[in-house]
C-alpha cells in the first residue's frame, strides 16, 4: 500500500517564495503553452507538477533556468528578476540544480569521474572539492561502484547518480524532471526518500515533475494539476486528488493513492 507522506513538519519551512512565475505565457510555434500562468515555489518546499504530456510542465523547468524565455511575464528567484538572465547566470548565481529526465552524465567515464568533473567546474579549490565529492560517496553509498562506468550502473543507480552530481554546487533549488521513470518499485521508494532527506537536511526547495501520480505524491508537500496552461488545482496531495477540476482534466473518477 502507498502512502502518503507523512513527513509534513512546517518549522524549518518559511512563507517566504524563493521563486515566483508572474502572468507567464509562453508560445511554441504559435501554439500557446502556458496562459498566463502564476505560480509560487515557497524555501525548502517539495513541490510536484502534474498533468498530460504537453501540458506545460517541462516549460516550467526551461522558464526557470533559462533555456526558455517567457513570450510575456516575469520570472522571479530570490525577489530578483531573473527573465533577461542568461542560464549560466541563474545557475551560478542562485545555485539550481537540474536533473534531466535522460542523460546528465558520461557514460564512459566512471561513477568518481563523473563526480570529479563537475566539481572541477564548481569548486576551485582541490581540498573542498574531495571533500565534497566524500561526503556525496557517503550520502549515496556510492563506495562499491566507484570504479563502474556509467553505462554499466543500472537505472535507479544512473539516476542517484545524476542527483548527486547536481548537488556539487550546493543548490538551493533543484528541479527533478520525471526521476521515478521506468523504475523498479525498490528504486522509487529510495529515491522519495532521497527528496525528503534533501528538504530536511540540505534545506533545498525540490521541484519534481514526473507521470507517476502516485509516486509523485507520496513525497510532495504541495501539487499542481496542470490544463491547458493553466493550474487548475493546486494543494496538498489529499486536496488535489479530491478536487472536482483535477479528477475531470487528470485523474478521473477512480484515481486514489492505495
Amino acid at each position: 500500500m502507498a502512502l502518503i507522506k507523512k513527513f509534513r513538519v512546517k518549522s524549518f519551512k518559511g512563507d517566504e517564495n524563493i521563486v515566483e512565475i508572474k502572468n507567464a505565457s509562453v508560445f511554441y510555434n504559435n501554439r500557446q503553452i502556458l496562459n498566463n500562468l502564476n505560480l509560487q515555489i515557497k524555501k525548502q518546499e517539495i513541490l510536484g507538477m502534474l498533468g498530460p504530456n504537453g501540458v506545460g510542465k517541462s516549460t516550467i523547468f526551461n522558464l526557470i533556468t533559462g533555456l526558455k524565455d517567457p513570450n510575456y511575464g516575469k520570472i522571479i528567484i530570490e525577489g530578483v528578476d531573473v527573465t533577461d538572465l542568461p542560464i549560466n547566470e541563474r545557475f551560478t548565481k542562485f545555485r539550481l540544480g537540474l536533473v534531466p529526465q535522460y542523460g546528465g552524465l558520461i557514460q564512459d567515464l566512471t561513477l568518481l569521474d563523473n563526480l570529479k568533473l563537475v566539481s572541477e567546474i564548481h569548486i576551485s579549490e582541490k581540498e573542498l572539492r574531495e571533500q565534497k565529492i566524500n561526503r556525496l560517496i557517503s550520502q549515496f553509498e556510492f563506495e562499491a561502484l566507484l570504479n563502474i562506468k556509467g553505462k554499466h550502473l543500472s537505472g535507479g543507480q544512473k539516476k542517484k547518480l545524476v542527483i548527486a552530481m547536481a548537488l556539487i554546487n550546493n543548490p538551493k533549488i533543484l528541479l527533478l524532471d520525471e526521476p521515478f521513470a521506468a523504475l523498479d518499485i525498490l528504486t522509487i521508494k529510495m529515491l522519495q526518500e532521497i527528496i525528503i532527506n534533501l528538504q530536511s537536511t540540505e534545506e533545498i526547495s525540490v521541484v519534481v515533475c514526473d507521470h507517476q501520480a502516485r509516486d509523485l505524491l507520496n513525497c510532495v508537500d504541495r501539487a499542481i494539476i496542470l490544463s491547458n496552461g493553466k493550474i487548475i488545482a493546486s494543494g496538498s496531495p489529499n486536496e488535489v486528488i479530491s478536487d472536482k477540476d483535477a479528477k475531470s482534466h487528470y485523474f478521473g473518477d477512480e484515481f486514489n493513492i492505495n
